[in-house]
């Protein structure tokens, strides 16, 4: 299992692990885990065998999270994060590649990016790659958001 970085920014991870660094394995972070928040934090995503890692974070409402995506395949892929709106749009596009919007990024073979999304609505927000084929195959993934009271 790929180790996920997740960087904490802000008091609660100088203090949680001194140096402001948490690393977390996928498989010892269940989804009750402590949400990721308030303060902004940064996600290491993975994409292997087209697949993301993780697939499923859990976060306080109002969270920024910046996700660092790293295409460790030789084919490219996407990373598109909203409301079903955002993943009609791009399911039933065109844009096989487009400039990187908040939520959005377009990852070349063996390339890595950067794209931000703030989570201010309680639920489950969807990352998928909407590609052709990349979604059916299971290239997809949840976000809870939870309230921060």
């Amino acid at each position: 299992m790929s180790l996920i970085r997740v960087v904490v920014a802000g008091a609660v991870a100088a203090v949680t692990t001194g140096g402001g660094l948490l690393l977390a394995r996928a498989d010892e972070a269940p989804p009750a885990a402590a949400p990721l928040g308030p303060d902004p934090v940064t996600v290491v995503v993975d994409i292997e065998h087209s697949l993301f890692e993780p697939s499923y974070l859990r976060v306080e409402a109002g969270t920024e999270v910046r996700f660092v995506v790293a295409n460790d395949d030789p084919i490219n892929h996407e990373l598109i994060i909203g409301p079903q709106s955002v993943h009609d749009r791009h399911a039933n596009g065109t844009e096989a590649s487009h400039p990187t919007r908040p939520g959005e990024i377009s990852i070349g073979p063996d390339e890595q990016g950067v794209t931000s999304y703030v989570f201010d609505d309680v639920g489950t927000v969807e990352i998928a790659c909407h590609l052709p084929g990349h979604y059916e195959f299971g290239m997809r993934g949840e976000v809870e958001v939870v309230s921060s009271d």
